[in-house]
């Protein structure tokens, strides 16, 4: 009996989860179990009724928006559960059917087929650090849309800055402007104040990532990839709090797939057609490193701000960087005189950038916990 093995998909949602049960063995029966409210006594009791006779529960469900809330709950329960990523679920070409049931019973099949991929599941320390740069991500774009949208009021009334905006002397002369209408002057300190207002934000989320940083476990790793061009405090954060650990990718190769900056393919026979980039994986480290990779245009050198940034790293985590610098930036001057497009430049920057960063990250010792 304690050889027995239950395979349990969840389909969760924020008031509830549909629960399916798949027996053991190929031709194992699967039913719908029933629907539970999501919460952790309705879970144990779920696990109490499943779990008779000693046999063992697997369970899966999607990553989505509840989080990883229930993969803690049952992992602390001693149960294994596979939080397994949505755009890579097998689905059959003609099924026009969707519904929670059929979700369900679907994910507790192809978890017995061992046909699911997991997700990498933070810590919640992990977790509260990314929730953190995502929130600064966040506060970077509520800066860029009130500086649009007080931008957009200045060219509608004819108002024109001819210098670098947003400086001290952009914000004089912002004081200095005249209206005929006086509602208008109501207007305009509304939208500098909103200005200010979000560009106070971020500059304190900031702040809390430096504080935050030294008490993170991957804080190593976030000091080493500084020696990168490229990569300074906020990028470096953003960009591992976003990946998590580097050193489940067995090679860069995996890393640069995960990122999505390797091309499409679409072959069959002696026909060969490759296309864009696929785009997998996640956007918002795939982001970064393009615009990483924008820094490479220039001549290799080791600026100021990058040799104090260097100053206490051990000689082959600077050797790496180096050794990035040499190669990415000829590599880049190499591209764009065969009359590539910068973006498509810089994309094949960014993928071999991809894999320097995953060298760093492998020579950074774990942090004591």
């Amino acid at each position: 009996m304690g050889d027995r093995i239950t395979y349990v998909g969840l389909d969760v949602h924020k008031e509830g989860i549909v629960v399916a049960v798949a027996a053991d063995g190929i031709g194992g029966e699967v039913r719908e179990y029933g629907r539970v409210a999501n919460s952790a006594a309705a879970l144990d009791r779920l696990l109490r009724k499943l779990g008779r006779d000693g046999v063992r529960l697997r369970f899966c469900y999607e990553a989505g928006p509840c989080g990883y809330g229930i993969h803690r709950h049952l992992a602390a329960r001693g149960h294994d559960c596979a939080v397994v990523a949505p755009s890579l679920i097998p689905k059959r070409a003609g099924d026009r059917v969707k519904t929670d049931r059929r979700d369900a019973a679907s994910l507790a099949r192809l978890h017995r087929a061992g046909e699911l991929t997991a997700v990498w599941v933070p810590d919640p320390g992990h977790e509260a650090m990314r929730d953190l740069v995502r929130a600064r991500l966040d506060a970077v774009h509520a800066l860029r849309r009130a500086r649009q949208q007080l931008s957009g009021f200045l060219l509608r009334h004819g108002c024109h800055y001819g210098r670098p905006a947003w400086t001290k002397l952009h914000r004089r002369w912002l004081a200095g402007l005249k209206f005929e209408q006086a509602v208008l002057h109501l207007v305009l300190e509304d939208y500098v104040q909103a200005v200010e207002a979000a560009q106070a934000r971020r500059d304190r989320l900031t702040a809390q990532i430096a504080a935050m940083l030294p008490d993170w476990a991957l804080a190593p790793v976030v000091t080493a990839l500084q020696a990168m061009r490229g990569m300074a405090l906020v990028n470096a954060a953003t960009l591992i709090a976003e990946l998590g650990d580097l050193s489940r990718f067995a090679n860069p190769r995996q890393l640069m797939a995960y990122l999505g900056l390797v091309p499409s393919e679409h072959s069959s026979g002696a026909s060969v057609r490759r296309g864009g980039l696929t785009k997998a994986g996640n956007s918002a480290a795939r982001r970064l490193l393009i615009e990483a990779a924008w820094c490479y245009r220039f001549p290799a050198r080791v600026s100021r701000e990058l040799l104090l940034r260097q100053e206490e790293l051990p000689k082959p985590i600077r050797d790496i960087a180096w050794k990035a610098q040499l190669r990415l930036c000829a590599r880049y001057r190499k591209l764009a005189r065969t009359g590539k497009p910068a973006n498509v430049v810089t994309a094949a920057i960014a993928r071999e950038l991809s894999g320097f960063i995953w060298a760093i990250a492998r020579r950074v010792p774990p942090a004591a916990s």
